[in-house]
């Protein structure tokens, strides 16, 4: 019967010894899946997250392309809220350096960046996209332009200013063609004259590509040669943003692999290359000789002599 009784003992002993030890061991896996379950992979530990007001000053011709952007990264960002100022790049610079505050500076050249990289007003650049300059007239082409050619004669041209930097483009891209122009009116951004084309007021005008695309429903594009003339565009954060996380974050998203497929639907060409690679979507109306036959026809009213860089297989200069 003792035996017995010590037997018994001795077993629920070794029961409960076991019994313990599996509550140990189910309590340390499950201390492991958790820790797991924090590192699993929708959770990414590197992903940064913004929030607050981030202003972005931005080229004109980028409004359709950056305003897509804006709507993933506020997804992505919940409680950041990015605003824009649209406007001829020269105008950006002029905005930043009179002491307007903005956290991202996207210029449509290298040389209105430069600007604002010689008074310090911004940090390190990157060059996201390009852009090459065409001819747009109003739907259905009443004025028959066909290029920039003879067919100007008594057209009203609208092209921009030659300190705006579309207005640089194409004072360059008439110089490497060998034509003279003889505009109407020259307008502060690239916009204002695709407007005026758009609503019939001008015959024709000198935009980009890009803006070609977005009239497609309000003026149809005659193809010229683009005279080795591309424009190079640089984003940067300015030297003193009030959102440095934000600026960060939309900065990456225009240079990201989904920005860039944004920003060739809209007809930007890749950063670096030396012809925008995307076909404006504008309708596009045939412009017989308007590669080789362009007649000196129009008198020049840009003012100044052409840059160097004319002379180079590829011209590196601005749009707004």
């Amino acid at each position: 019967m003792g035996m017995t009784r010590r037997a018994a003992i001795a077993a629920v002993s070794l029961l409960s010894a076991l019994s313990l030890a599996a509550c140990g061991g189910s309590a340390s896996n499950s201390s492991t899946g958790a820790a797991s379950g924090t590192a699993s992979p929708g959770a990414s530990a590197g992903a940064e997250k913004a929030t607050g007001k981030v202003t972005v000053l931005a080229a004109a011709s980028l409004q359709g392309a950056f305003e897509e952007i804006e709507k993933t990264v506020e997804k992505d960002n919940p409680g950041l809220d990015v605003t824009f100022d649209f406007q001829g790049s020269q105008d950006l610079v002029a905005s930043l350096a009179g002491g307007n505050s903005a956290d991202v500076l996207a210029t449509a050249n290298n040389s209105t960046m430069k600007d604002a990289v010689d008074q310090k007003l911004v940090g390190d650049q990157t060059e996201f996209a390009t852009n090459v300059l065409t001819l747009i007239v109003p739907k259905g082409n009443p004025k028959n332009v066909t290029g920039l050619d003879s067919s100007l004669d008594g057209a009203n041209l609208v092209i921009c200013a030659p300190e705006v930097p579309c207005g640089e483009a194409t004072k360059k891209l008439a110089a490497a063609l060998g034509v003279t122009l003889n505009p109407v009116s020259e307008e502060q951004k690239v916009t204002d004259v695709r407007g005026k084309v758009e609503s019939g007021e001008a015959d024709a005008g000198i935009v980009y590509t890009t803006d070609a695309a977005a009239a497609k429903d309000k003026a149809d594009k005659i193809d010229i040669p683009d005279g080795g003339v591309v424009n190079h565009y640089p984003i940067a954060q300015t030297a003193t943003p009030e959102n440095a996380a934000g600026a960060k974050v939309f900065i990456d998203a225009v240079t990201g692999k989904a920005g860039q497929e944004v920003l060739a639907k809209y007809g930007f060409g890749a950063p670096g290359a030396s012809k925008a690679g995307a076909t404006a979507g504008a309708s596009s109306s045939t412009g017989a000789g308007a590669a080789t036959s362009a007649a000196p026809s129009q008198a020049a009213t840009a003012g100044g002599s052409a840059s160097p860089e004319v002379d180079k297989p590829t011209a590196e200069t601005t749009a707004p």
